[in-house]
């Protein structure tokens, strides 16, 4: 064999080795459609207790999309609005998050195994700083957790500030 017909092998061979890992993606994230709803609880801040909160969630999906829109309300009055906008890109998870209070936040991360692990860069200051993780972790065939974990500023310590866990229905 030659070098050109080597090279071509290799080329034509290169999308059937790709095509598995984009093909994992599409399928967890297609595991993760449908309706969504459950409960949690939610810190408006690391230093302050916890509010119980009952969440509706829809969640879209496409082989290289997930978005999930919903609303968590808590002491039966307050109301909010969380959405969470990602789009896969090889292993990379990129998109924007919705719902701390603070604007449009910016989310980057990757899957391991039943969990999508993401940074969060808050558009303003919360908790001392911009930063924080969010975790969308899919547990058993019909349920989600939402995790937010951020720095308490005065003890360096990481705080859940928010776990809902959801049903899908």
């Amino acid at each position: 064999m030659n070098k050109t017909m080597i090279l071509a092998a290799a080329l034509l061979a290169a999308p059937i080795a790709l095509s598995p890992a984009h093909a994992d993606e599409s399928a967890f994230l297609q595991s993760l459609e449908g309706k969504w709803s459950g409960s949690g609880e939610v810190k408006v801040r690391t230093n302050k207790s916890p509010i119980n909160v009952k969440c509706n969630f829809d969640s879209n999906t496409s082989a290289t999309s997930l978005s999930l829109d919903g609303k968590c309300t808590g002491l039966l009055v307050v109301s909010r609005t969380i959405g969470a906008d990602l789009k896969v890109n090889g292993a990379s998870y990129a998109g924007t998050y919705v719902g701390a209070g603070s604007g449009t936040a910016g989310l980057n991360g990757k899957r391991s195994g039943n969990s999508i692990n993401l940074g969060i860069r808050w558009a303003k200051e919360i908790n001392g700083d911009r930063s924080a993780t969010m975790k969308v972790e899919k547990v058993g065939e019909n349920g989600m957790r939402l995790t937010t974990i951020d720095k308490d500023p005065e003890t360096g310590k990481n705080v859940v500030t928010s776990r809902i866990n959801l049903q899908r229905s």
